[in-house]
């Protein structure tokens, strides 16, 4: 469990960051211009050593929210367990945030698959290209808006059996 102090640390340091708590777990919620420094307090500050996740949440069709897209950062102390949510909010037509993976190498493949999950941009990323998808795919198929059936995209990509090496 995050201590006491640690959330203290973080609103001091951070006095527009919204920090909830709901089950005994942290979420702080930041502006998409701090979050970097956010993160990096929490690494060099705080102990937070470990990006456990980088996920996205589409907000498209949510009646009562502001933002289109919620990017959602774990970060743990692996001596004691702790885990801590950082998250911010990007919009159409440009979701773009800073990268990360000058903090946590491990951030690299995280941050891949935001992107071609969900178009979100990193500034900075050494290799943003595509980790799931082909190349050449157009879209992004996480979001709200991308048909359930795809958009007849399918037939161009190559079947992968076992047997191929």
């Amino acid at each position: 469990m995050v201590s006491s102090e640690t959330i203290q640390a973080i609103q001091a340091r951070f006095p527009s960051a919204e920090i909830t708590e709901f089950r005994k777990q942290f979420r702080v919620c930041v502006p998409r211009e701090i979050v970097h420094d956010v993160l990096r307090f929490l690494k060099d500050e705080c102990g937070f050593t470990l990006i456990i996740d980088i996920t996205c949440v589409d907000y498209l069709y949510y009646p009562k929210a502001k933002d289109r897209f919620g990017v959602v950062y774990i970060v743990g102390r692996p001596e004691n367990a702790d885990r801590l949510i950082v998250k911010t909010f990007v919009n159409d037509p440009e979701p773009t945030l800073p990268t990360v993976t000058d903090l946590w190498e491990g951030a690299r493949w995280l941050e891949r698959e935001v992107w071609d999950m969900f178009g979100i941009r990193f500034e900075g990323h050494a290799n943003l290209r595509r980790i799931l998808l082909p190349e050449d795919f157009q879209d992004h198929p996480l979001r709200k808006d991308y048909p359930l059936q795809g958009r007849g995209e399918r037939h161009n990509i190559p079947v992968v059996t076992r047997d191929m090496g």
